[in-house]
């Protein structure tokens, strides 16, 4: 299976969350109602549809997922 990164994002708690968590068997995102850790530290419930996608980016997250890629902290990003 191709997984360009060793995270998955998830719409959870009012914002798109990164985490290494695997996903089910079959499954390309996390189901509703999966308990999903987070690259943040915290344990959320995923959710789905076109509207979750489109919450703000957990910035500890998006810290957290640009670091184990390699990437630089975004400007303003501690």
């Amino acid at each position: 299976m191709y997984r360009p990164h060793p995270f998955h994002w998830t719409p959870a708690d009012g914002q798109r969350h990164a985490s290494a968590d695997a996903h089910p068997p079959g499954a390309l995102v996390y189901p509703d109602g999966t308990e999903v850790t987070t690259l943040c530290e915290r344990t959320v419930l995923a959710e789905s549809g076109d509207m979750a996608w489109l919450w703000p980016t957990c910035a500890d997250c998006n810290a957290a997922a640009r670091a184990l890629v390699g990437l630089p902290p975004l400007a303003g990003e501690r």
